[in-house]
């Protein structure tokens, strides 16, 4: 009797498990464990790892229900718009560090513009895992 069965299991696609937003996650918002959850359903262009999608943030609005895309999330923002940064440039022994305002928002290795607060000119820098944003060579 079992191998009278064995065609029609054979000829089930597999599934596999795909991300799905449980509540609306607004853009620029973490990804909270709440946020997201596994459905046995083979998505076309869903992640399938709830570890890669909890601690980003989201790039645009997320709708209940909806699978969580790679191009709907990325790293979290450690700098946001017009707030006051380390600025930084190094190269060989030297050193110099002052303030400058952060002209967009940016998560770590992002380039983004700032204006330098001495000098009052624009630059465009790295941000770093802290929040500086370094100019000229990156450490």
């Amino acid at each position: 009797m079992i191998w009278r069965l064995l065609p029609f299991l054979l000829a089930c696609p597999a599934l596999a498990d795909s991300v799905v937003a449980t509540r609306l996650i607004r853009s620029h918002s973490v990804i909270a464990p709440e946020d997201v959850t596994l459905v046995a359903a083979d998505i076309p262009g869903a992640l399938s790892s709830l570890q890669t999608v909890v601690g980003q943030e989201a790039t645009m609005q997320i709708y209940p229900g909806r699978p969580v895309l790679a191009g709907n999330i990325g790293a979290a923002a450690v700098v946001e718009r017009n707030q006051i940064v380390p600025l930084a440039f190094q190269h060989g022994g030297l050193a110099i560090v002052t303030e400058a305002r952060a002209l967009g928002r940016g998560a770590p290795g992002d380039f983004i513009e700032v204006l330098n607060l001495a000098s009052r000119t624009k630059v465009m820098g790295q941000v770093g895992a802290d929040g500086t944003v370094y100019v000229g060579k990156t450490p």
